[in-house]
Protein backbone atom coordinates (compact mmCIF):
# COMPACT_ATOMS: atom_id res chain seq x y z
CA UNK A 1 0.00 0.00 0.00
CA UNK A 2 2.59 2.23 0.98
CA UNK A 3 4.55 1.52 -2.40
CA UNK A 4 1.49 2.65 -4.28
CA UNK A 5 0.78 5.69 -2.56
CA UNK A 6 4.14 6.85 -3.49
CA UNK A 7 3.85 5.41 -7.54
CA UNK A 8 0.77 7.69 -7.26
CA UNK A 9 2.57 10.53 -5.71
CA UNK A 10 5.11 10.24 -8.14
CA UNK A 11 3.22 9.80 -10.96
CA UNK A 12 1.27 12.67 -10.36
CA UNK A 13 3.86 14.71 -10.04
CA UNK A 14 5.37 13.23 -13.39
CA UNK A 15 1.96 14.51 -15.16
CA UNK A 16 1.59 18.12 -13.31
CA UNK A 17 5.37 18.68 -14.43
CA UNK A 18 4.82 17.93 -17.99
CA UNK A 19 1.62 20.39 -17.98
CA UNK A 20 2.68 23.35 -16.13
CA UNK A 21 6.52 22.86 -15.11
CA UNK A 22 8.88 25.18 -16.21
CA UNK A 23 11.17 22.70 -16.86
CA UNK A 24 10.14 18.68 -17.95
CA UNK A 25 11.19 15.22 -17.44
CA UNK A 26 11.47 14.16 -20.85
CA UNK A 27 10.18 11.28 -22.29
CA UNK A 28 8.90 9.99 -18.53
CA UNK A 29 6.72 12.90 -17.51
CA UNK A 30 5.63 12.51 -21.38
CA UNK A 31 4.87 9.24 -21.11
CA UNK A 32 2.91 9.63 -17.38
CA UNK A 33 0.66 12.70 -18.94
CA UNK A 34 -0.14 10.11 -22.42
CA UNK A 35 -0.85 7.19 -19.67
CA UNK A 36 -3.37 9.89 -17.45
CA UNK A 37 -4.90 10.81 -20.87
CA UNK A 38 -6.05 7.26 -21.71
CA UNK A 39 -9.62 7.85 -19.97
CA UNK A 40 -9.97 10.77 -21.58
CA UNK A 41 -9.35 10.02 -24.82
CA UNK A 42 -11.26 6.58 -24.42
CA UNK A 43 -14.51 8.92 -23.49
CA UNK A 44 -13.61 11.15 -26.54
CA UNK A 45 -13.53 7.93 -28.90
CA UNK A 46 -17.28 6.76 -27.37
CA UNK A 47 -19.26 10.17 -26.77
CA UNK A 48 -21.12 12.16 -28.96
CA UNK A 49 -21.18 16.03 -27.46
CA UNK A 50 -23.58 16.75 -30.23
CA UNK A 51 -26.67 16.45 -27.60
CA UNK A 52 -26.96 20.13 -25.41
CA UNK A 53 -29.05 21.10 -23.05
CA UNK A 54 -32.35 21.91 -23.43
CA UNK A 55 -33.06 25.33 -21.93
CA UNK A 56 -36.35 25.96 -23.78
CA UNK A 57 -38.59 23.03 -23.70
CA UNK A 58 -41.31 24.56 -25.31
CA UNK A 59 -39.73 25.15 -28.29
CA UNK A 60 -39.38 23.13 -31.17
CA UNK A 61 -38.31 23.92 -34.89
CA UNK A 62 -39.58 27.68 -36.23
CA UNK A 63 -42.10 29.61 -33.66
CA UNK A 64 -43.31 32.85 -34.28
CA UNK A 65 -43.64 35.05 -38.10
CA UNK A 66 -41.96 34.56 -41.08
CA UNK A 67 -40.31 37.40 -41.99
CA UNK A 68 -41.63 39.54 -45.06
CA UNK A 69 -38.62 41.13 -46.95
CA UNK A 70 -36.94 37.79 -48.77
CA UNK A 71 -33.92 36.68 -46.97
CA UNK A 72 -33.28 33.34 -46.18
CA UNK A 73 -31.09 31.30 -43.29
CA UNK A 74 -28.22 29.06 -44.39
CA UNK A 75 -28.83 26.61 -41.24
CA UNK A 76 -25.95 24.77 -40.10
CA UNK A 77 -27.58 21.99 -37.35
CA UNK A 78 -26.32 18.54 -35.79
CA UNK A 79 -29.64 16.43 -37.27
CA UNK A 80 -30.11 14.65 -34.12
CA UNK A 81 -32.62 12.32 -36.37
CA UNK A 82 -30.00 11.17 -38.41
CA UNK A 83 -26.66 11.46 -36.36
CA UNK A 84 -24.91 14.11 -38.37
CA UNK A 85 -24.60 16.85 -39.77
CA UNK A 86 -25.83 19.36 -42.21
CA UNK A 87 -26.61 22.69 -44.02
CA UNK A 88 -29.94 23.91 -45.13
CA UNK A 89 -31.13 26.47 -47.03
CA UNK A 90 -34.50 28.00 -45.46
CA UNK A 91 -36.81 30.61 -47.30
CA UNK A 92 -36.96 33.13 -44.42
CA UNK A 93 -41.00 34.11 -45.82
CA UNK A 94 -42.59 30.86 -44.96
CA UNK A 95 -39.76 28.28 -43.00
CA UNK A 96 -39.41 26.09 -45.88
CA UNK A 97 -36.36 24.16 -46.59
CA UNK A 98 -35.26 24.38 -50.29
CA UNK A 99 -32.08 22.33 -50.02
CA UNK A 100 -30.16 20.46 -48.14
CA UNK A 101 -26.07 19.61 -47.83
CA UNK A 102 -25.39 16.71 -46.41
CA UNK A 103 -21.66 15.61 -47.24
CA UNK A 104 -20.39 12.07 -46.52
CA UNK A 105 -17.37 13.26 -43.82
CA UNK A 106 -15.59 9.87 -43.52
CA UNK A 107 -14.96 9.69 -46.77
CA UNK A 108 -13.64 13.05 -46.82
CA UNK A 109 -11.28 12.01 -43.82
CA UNK A 110 -10.55 8.90 -45.83
CA UNK A 111 -8.69 11.43 -48.12
CA UNK A 112 -6.46 13.13 -46.02
CA UNK A 113 -3.35 11.86 -44.64
CA UNK A 114 -4.05 11.85 -40.82
CA UNK A 115 -0.51 12.71 -39.36
CA UNK A 116 0.71 15.30 -37.04
CA UNK A 117 -2.17 18.16 -36.39
CA UNK A 118 -4.46 15.54 -38.51
CA UNK A 119 -3.97 13.00 -36.08
CA UNK A 120 -7.28 13.32 -34.59
CA UNK A 121 -9.48 14.07 -37.29
CA UNK A 122 -11.69 10.52 -37.18
CA UNK A 123 -11.88 10.55 -33.78
CA UNK A 124 -13.16 13.62 -33.54
CA UNK A 125 -14.58 14.77 -36.62
CA UNK A 126 -15.92 11.35 -37.76
CA UNK A 127 -19.46 11.75 -39.97
CA UNK A 128 -21.40 10.67 -36.66
CA UNK A 129 -20.07 14.01 -34.57
CA UNK A 130 -19.01 16.63 -36.78
CA UNK A 131 -20.74 20.12 -38.22
CA UNK A 132 -20.44 22.11 -41.47
CA UNK A 133 -19.58 24.98 -39.50
CA UNK A 134 -20.59 28.57 -40.91
CA UNK A 135 -21.62 27.28 -44.32
CA UNK A 136 -20.73 29.85 -47.19
CA UNK A 137 -22.96 29.70 -50.55
CA UNK A 138 -20.52 30.62 -53.52
CA UNK A 139 -21.50 32.09 -56.89
CA UNK A 140 -21.01 28.38 -58.22
CA UNK A 141 -23.25 26.82 -55.96
CA UNK A 142 -20.94 25.07 -54.11
CA UNK A 143 -20.72 25.61 -50.07
CA UNK A 144 -17.90 25.92 -48.15
CA UNK A 145 -17.59 24.65 -44.49
CA UNK A 146 -14.55 22.80 -42.37
CA UNK A 147 -15.03 21.63 -38.57
CA UNK A 148 -11.36 22.46 -37.20
CA UNK A 149 -10.88 19.60 -40.44
CA UNK A 150 -9.40 20.90 -43.32
CA UNK A 151 -11.35 23.99 -45.75
CA UNK A 152 -13.60 22.30 -47.65
CA UNK A 153 -15.95 23.03 -50.56
CA UNK A 154 -18.77 20.77 -52.21
CA UNK A 155 -21.00 21.14 -54.68
CA UNK A 156 -24.96 20.95 -54.22
CA UNK A 157 -25.17 17.21 -54.48
CA UNK A 158 -22.86 17.57 -51.51
CA UNK A 159 -20.10 16.16 -53.74
CA UNK A 160 -16.10 17.34 -53.00
CA UNK A 161 -14.74 19.91 -55.18
CA UNK A 162 -11.70 20.48 -52.49
CA UNK A 163 -9.99 20.27 -49.59
CA UNK A 164 -7.21 22.56 -48.24
CA UNK A 165 -5.00 19.83 -45.62
CA UNK A 166 -2.37 22.50 -44.97
CA UNK A 167 -4.03 23.67 -41.91
CA UNK A 168 -6.48 23.02 -39.36
CA UNK A 169 -9.16 25.77 -40.20
CA UNK A 170 -12.10 26.72 -37.33
CA UNK A 171 -14.88 29.90 -36.95
CA UNK A 172 -15.42 32.44 -39.45
CA UNK A 173 -15.41 32.04 -43.14
CA UNK A 174 -16.02 35.34 -44.80
CA UNK A 175 -15.11 36.64 -48.75
CA UNK A 176 -13.52 39.86 -49.82
CA UNK A 177 -14.66 41.70 -53.11
CA UNK A 178 -12.17 39.93 -55.28
CA UNK A 179 -13.70 36.89 -54.54
CA UNK A 180 -10.67 35.35 -51.79
CA UNK A 181 -11.84 33.79 -48.72
CA UNK A 182 -10.95 34.64 -45.43
CA UNK A 183 -10.58 31.75 -42.77
CA UNK A 184 -8.37 31.52 -39.46
CA UNK A 185 -6.20 28.28 -39.15
CA UNK A 186 -4.44 26.79 -36.48
CA UNK A 187 -1.02 26.20 -38.03
CA UNK A 188 1.38 23.39 -37.37
CA UNK A 189 4.39 23.14 -37.39
CA UNK A 190 3.83 26.33 -35.16
CA UNK A 191 5.56 29.54 -36.79
CA UNK A 192 7.08 30.70 -33.28
CA UNK A 193 10.14 29.24 -32.07
CA UNK A 194 10.43 25.58 -30.77
CA UNK A 195 11.90 26.86 -27.27
CA UNK A 196 9.22 29.45 -26.87
CA UNK A 197 6.04 27.77 -28.00
CA UNK A 198 7.36 23.75 -28.24
CA UNK A 199 6.41 21.62 -30.92
CA UNK A 200 3.41 19.60 -29.39
CA UNK A 201 0.11 19.41 -31.67
CA UNK A 202 -2.69 21.17 -29.96
CA UNK A 203 -4.63 17.93 -28.40
CA UNK A 204 -1.42 17.03 -26.82
CA UNK A 205 -1.27 20.21 -25.12
CA UNK A 206 0.40 22.33 -27.87
CA UNK A 207 0.53 25.69 -28.60
CA UNK A 208 -2.70 27.14 -30.66
CA UNK A 209 -0.55 29.17 -33.36
CA UNK A 210 -3.49 30.68 -35.02
CA UNK A 211 -3.44 32.30 -38.13
CA UNK A 212 -5.34 34.34 -40.68
CA UNK A 213 -5.88 32.73 -44.16
CA UNK A 214 -6.55 34.25 -47.59
CA UNK A 215 -7.80 31.40 -49.87
CA UNK A 216 -8.83 31.59 -53.65
CA UNK A 217 -11.82 30.44 -54.40
CA UNK A 218 -10.29 27.74 -55.47
CA UNK A 219 -8.96 26.78 -52.71
CA UNK A 220 -5.14 28.10 -53.08
CA UNK A 221 -3.38 30.03 -49.90
CA UNK A 222 -2.58 33.40 -50.97
CA UNK A 223 -1.54 34.83 -47.84
CA UNK A 224 -0.96 33.32 -44.32
CA UNK A 225 0.02 35.22 -40.95
CA UNK A 226 0.21 34.19 -37.58
CA UNK A 227 -1.59 36.42 -34.92
CA UNK A 228 0.75 35.38 -32.26
CA UNK A 229 4.12 36.82 -34.80
CA UNK A 230 1.58 39.73 -35.48
CA UNK A 231 1.67 40.99 -31.81
CA UNK A 232 5.91 40.44 -31.31
CA UNK A 233 6.02 42.44 -34.57
CA UNK A 234 3.58 45.41 -33.35
CA UNK A 235 4.67 45.27 -29.36
CA UNK A 236 2.17 43.21 -27.71
CA UNK A 237 4.44 39.99 -26.93
CA UNK A 238 3.97 40.66 -23.69
CA UNK A 239 0.34 40.00 -23.62
CA UNK A 240 1.26 36.33 -24.80
CA UNK A 241 3.70 35.24 -22.02
CA UNK A 242 3.69 37.77 -19.60
CA UNK A 243 0.32 37.32 -18.34
CA UNK A 244 -0.82 35.02 -15.33
CA UNK A 245 1.02 33.42 -12.77
CA UNK A 246 3.93 32.16 -14.34
CA UNK A 247 2.02 29.12 -16.25
CA UNK A 248 1.95 28.29 -20.20
CA UNK A 249 -0.92 29.75 -22.02
CA UNK A 250 -1.20 27.51 -24.84
CA UNK A 251 -4.24 29.58 -26.46
CA UNK A 252 -4.03 33.14 -25.62
CA UNK A 253 -5.36 34.37 -28.76
CA UNK A 254 -8.42 32.35 -30.10
CA UNK A 255 -9.30 34.04 -32.94
CA UNK A 256 -12.75 33.41 -33.88
CA UNK A 257 -13.48 35.93 -36.91
CA UNK A 258 -12.00 37.86 -39.71
CA UNK A 259 -13.76 39.98 -41.59
CA UNK A 260 -12.26 41.64 -44.55
CA UNK A 261 -12.55 45.41 -45.46
CA UNK A 262 -13.92 45.98 -48.87
CA UNK A 263 -13.60 49.87 -49.53
CA UNK A 264 -12.00 52.52 -48.25
CA UNK A 265 -12.94 55.21 -45.37
CA UNK A 266 -11.46 57.66 -43.31
CA UNK A 267 -10.84 54.77 -40.28
CA UNK A 268 -9.45 51.53 -43.10
CA UNK A 269 -8.58 50.81 -46.05
CA UNK A 270 -9.95 48.44 -48.58
CA UNK A 271 -7.79 44.86 -47.75
CA UNK A 272 -7.44 45.36 -43.92
CA UNK A 273 -9.27 42.94 -41.92
CA UNK A 274 -11.00 43.57 -38.37
CA UNK A 275 -10.18 40.55 -36.16
CA UNK A 276 -11.38 39.48 -33.26
CA UNK A 277 -9.97 37.87 -30.70
CA UNK A 278 -11.62 35.52 -27.83
CA UNK A 279 -9.26 35.04 -25.18
CA UNK A 280 -7.65 38.43 -25.45
CA UNK A 281 -11.23 40.13 -25.51
CA UNK A 282 -9.95 42.41 -27.91
CA UNK A 283 -10.63 43.29 -31.36
CA UNK A 284 -7.93 44.47 -34.02
CA UNK A 285 -8.01 46.10 -36.83
CA UNK A 286 -4.77 45.13 -39.38
CA UNK A 287 -3.42 46.19 -42.20
CA UNK A 288 -1.68 42.92 -44.14
CA UNK A 289 0.03 44.69 -46.41
CA UNK A 290 2.23 46.75 -43.93
CA UNK A 291 1.80 44.01 -41.15
CA UNK A 292 0.53 46.97 -38.70
CA UNK A 293 -1.99 47.33 -35.95
CA UNK A 294 -4.18 50.28 -37.37
CA UNK A 295 -6.72 49.77 -34.46
CA UNK A 296 -6.98 48.22 -31.19
CA UNK A 297 -9.74 48.10 -29.57
CA UNK A 298 -11.08 46.50 -26.16
CA UNK A 299 -13.80 48.11 -23.79
CA UNK A 300 -17.09 46.67 -22.61
CA UNK A 301 -17.23 43.29 -24.08
CA UNK A 302 -15.70 40.01 -22.71
CA UNK A 303 -14.98 36.82 -25.00
CA UNK A 304 -17.24 38.21 -27.87
CA UNK A 305 -17.43 37.16 -31.44
CA UNK A 306 -18.50 37.96 -34.59
CA UNK A 307 -17.37 41.65 -35.75
CA UNK A 308 -19.18 43.08 -38.70
CA UNK A 309 -18.64 46.56 -40.69
CA UNK A 310 -22.36 48.35 -40.55
CA UNK A 311 -20.95 51.18 -42.59
CA UNK A 312 -17.76 53.85 -43.23
CA UNK A 313 -17.48 54.48 -39.40
CA UNK A 314 -19.09 51.76 -37.19
CA UNK A 315 -18.99 47.66 -36.29
CA UNK A 316 -20.80 45.51 -34.75
CA UNK A 317 -19.15 43.12 -32.21
CA UNK A 318 -21.18 39.85 -30.46
CA UNK A 319 -20.65 40.44 -26.52
CA UNK A 320 -20.93 36.93 -25.07
CA UNK A 321 -20.02 38.84 -21.61
CA UNK A 322 -18.85 35.70 -20.90
CA UNK A 323 -16.12 36.00 -17.50
CA UNK A 324 -14.31 33.61 -15.49
CA UNK A 325 -14.48 32.99 -12.35
CA UNK A 326 -13.75 31.42 -9.84
CA UNK A 327 -16.65 28.57 -9.86
CA UNK A 328 -15.78 28.84 -13.91
CA UNK A 329 -17.07 30.58 -16.88
CA UNK A 330 -20.33 32.09 -17.01
CA UNK A 331 -22.09 34.69 -18.92
CA UNK A 332 -22.04 38.19 -16.38
CA UNK A 333 -25.74 39.03 -17.16
CA UNK A 334 -26.68 38.52 -20.65
CA UNK A 335 -24.85 38.74 -24.78
CA UNK A 336 -25.12 41.68 -25.73
CA UNK A 337 -24.80 43.58 -29.38
CA UNK A 338 -22.18 46.12 -29.15
CA UNK A 339 -21.51 48.89 -31.44
CA UNK A 340 -18.75 50.58 -31.80
CA UNK A 341 -18.87 54.28 -34.04
CA UNK A 342 -14.91 55.55 -34.74
CA UNK A 343 -16.19 58.56 -35.24
CA UNK A 344 -17.22 59.68 -31.84
CA UNK A 345 -15.11 57.05 -30.14
CA UNK A 346 -17.62 55.45 -28.22
CA UNK A 347 -19.61 52.21 -27.80
CA UNK A 348 -23.63 51.74 -27.54
CA UNK A 349 -25.57 48.52 -27.12
CA UNK A 350 -28.24 47.43 -29.37
CA UNK A 351 -31.45 46.45 -29.03
CA UNK A 352 -30.13 45.37 -25.12
CA UNK A 353 -33.58 44.89 -23.46
CA UNK A 354 -34.96 42.38 -25.88
CA UNK A 355 -31.86 40.18 -25.52
CA UNK A 356 -32.56 40.52 -21.63
CA UNK A 357 -35.88 39.93 -22.31
CA UNK A 358 -35.51 36.79 -23.88
CA UNK A 359 -32.56 35.71 -21.86
CA UNK A 360 -29.62 35.71 -24.47
CA UNK A 361 -26.78 33.87 -22.83
CA UNK A 362 -24.80 31.76 -24.93
CA UNK A 363 -21.05 31.55 -23.13
CA UNK A 364 -18.59 30.45 -25.83
CA UNK A 365 -19.84 30.88 -29.53
CA UNK A 366 -22.50 32.89 -30.88
CA UNK A 367 -23.23 35.39 -33.67
CA UNK A 368 -25.08 38.43 -34.77
CA UNK A 369 -26.41 40.47 -37.78
CA UNK A 370 -27.62 44.21 -37.49
CA UNK A 371 -29.48 43.87 -41.10
CA UNK A 372 -29.72 47.45 -42.85
CA UNK A 373 -33.87 47.77 -41.79
CA UNK A 374 -32.53 47.66 -37.95
CA UNK A 375 -33.77 43.91 -37.67
CA UNK A 376 -31.25 41.86 -35.67
CA UNK A 377 -30.02 38.24 -35.97
CA UNK A 378 -28.29 36.45 -33.33
CA UNK A 379 -27.44 32.83 -32.96
CA UNK A 380 -26.98 31.85 -29.02
CA UNK A 381 -24.89 28.72 -30.09
CA UNK A 382 -24.14 26.98 -27.04
CA UNK A 383 -28.52 26.17 -26.76
CA UNK A 384 -28.88 25.73 -30.11
CA UNK A 385 -31.53 28.76 -30.53
CA UNK A 386 -31.81 30.94 -33.42
CA UNK A 387 -33.89 34.51 -32.76
CA UNK A 388 -34.60 37.85 -35.06
CA UNK A 389 -35.76 40.42 -33.79
CA UNK A 390 -37.43 43.30 -35.26
CA UNK A 391 -36.52 47.04 -35.62
CA UNK A 392 -38.07 47.78 -32.49
CA UNK A 393 -37.00 45.31 -30.37
CA UNK A 394 -39.86 42.79 -30.69
CA UNK A 395 -39.35 39.08 -31.36
CA UNK A 396 -40.33 37.48 -34.44
CA UNK A 397 -39.42 34.28 -35.08
CA UNK A 398 -37.23 31.66 -33.22
CA UNK A 399 -35.28 28.32 -33.92
CA UNK A 400 -34.69 25.58 -31.87
CA UNK A 401 -32.71 22.51 -33.48
CA UNK A 402 -34.91 19.93 -31.74
CA UNK A 403 -34.87 16.48 -32.96
CA UNK A 404 -37.90 13.65 -33.14
CA UNK A 405 -36.62 12.47 -30.04
CA UNK A 406 -37.34 15.27 -27.91
CA UNK A 407 -33.52 16.38 -27.38
CA UNK A 408 -31.45 19.64 -28.63
CA UNK A 409 -28.87 18.90 -30.78
CA UNK A 410 -25.86 21.51 -31.61
CA UNK A 411 -26.29 24.58 -34.22
CA UNK A 412 -22.77 25.62 -36.16
CA UNK A 413 -22.94 29.57 -36.91
CA UNK A 414 -25.70 29.87 -39.11
CA UNK A 415 -25.88 32.41 -41.52
CA UNK A 416 -28.55 35.02 -42.90
CA UNK A 417 -28.76 35.76 -46.18
CA UNK A 418 -30.72 39.11 -46.59
CA UNK A 419 -28.64 41.22 -48.98
CA UNK A 420 -29.52 41.75 -53.03
CA UNK A 421 -26.45 39.65 -54.10
CA UNK A 422 -27.08 37.00 -51.64
CA UNK A 423 -30.84 36.71 -53.06
CA UNK A 424 -29.88 36.92 -56.51
CA UNK A 425 -26.94 33.55 -55.67
CA UNK A 426 -29.57 32.04 -53.81
CA UNK A 427 -31.83 32.31 -57.08
CA UNK A 428 -29.14 31.00 -59.64
CA UNK A 429 -28.62 28.49 -57.13
CA UNK A 430 -32.36 27.03 -56.98
CA UNK A 431 -32.29 27.34 -60.88
CA UNK A 432 -29.10 25.41 -61.35
CA UNK A 433 -28.51 23.28 -58.96
CA UNK A 434 -30.36 20.44 -60.85
CA UNK A 435 -31.22 16.95 -59.39
CA UNK A 436 -28.89 15.33 -57.12
CA UNK A 437 -29.07 11.52 -56.56
CA UNK A 438 -30.34 9.90 -53.20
Amino acid sequence: MLLSILFAIGFGVLVRQELVGSTKAGWISKTALNLAEIPMNLAKILENDSMILDRFPDLDGFSGTPTIEKSYLLLSRYDGDLQEGVAELVDLTNFEVLHIWNPDIDTLNNLVLQEEDFIYLDRDNKNSRSRLSHPKLTNDGGLLFHNVTPFRKIDACSNLVFQNTHDLFHHSIEADSDGNIWVPSHVYPQTLPSDKVGRNIIDDGGFFDDAIVKLSSDGEILFKKSISQIFIDNGLEYLLFSVGDRIFDNDPIHLNDIQPVNYDAEFWKSGDVFLSLRNQSMVLLYRPSTNKIIWKGTGPFFHQHDVDILDDHRISIFNNNSKGFIDGHIVDGFNEVIIFNFQSDEYSSYLQDSLVQHDVRTITGGRSQILPNGDLFVEETDYSRTLYFNSDGSLRWTHVNRAKDGNVYRVGWSRILYTQEDIQMVNNFLTNKGICNE
